[in-house]
């Protein structure tokens, strides 16, 4: 039993992340780690690198820019409710996440007044139009 909680003090980044469920295969978080998409404590990293709790990692995936901190270490991946555990995202970030999201949200439509708008813009036009906003 002393050698479990040994183990589970010692957690490779790369199978953290995939255990805290942001990347659905270790070898997806490595790529990531790897390519400098994955920072810990403001730095670039290696997938074997060890988180500790209290840790602050930033992940970029996607559109999306997350600063989270560790709360917990686990080997294993579980459901996505224990995931949620192991981590804890700090407001600033939550807030500048919601915030493009609405600015994304807000150019949706994608009208371009580089020419003749697209078969899909017309509609999206005629839509906003009939709607009476």
């Amino acid at each position: 039993m002393a050698q479990k909680a040994e183990e589970d003090d010692k957690v490779r980044l790369d199978k953290w992340l995939w255990a805290a469920r942001f990347y659905k295969t270790r070898a997806l978080a490595k790529a990531a780690i790897e390519s400098g998409k994955v920072h810990c404590r403001g730095e670039r990293c290696k997938p074997g690198k060890e988180p500790r709790v209290g840790d602050e990692i930033q992940i970029r995936t996607g559109f999306d820019e997350r600063t989270v901190v560790v709360q917990a270490l686990s080997l294993v991946r579980r459901g996505a409710p224990e995931a949620q555990t192991l981590y804890a995202e700090t407001e600033e970030s939550l807030a500048r996440r919601e915030a493009a999201a609405a600015q994304r949200k807000a150019g949706a439509l994608g009208l371009t007044t580089d020419g003749k708008p697209s078969k899909k813009q017309r509609r999206d036009l005629f839509k906003f139009r009939d709607s009476g906003v």
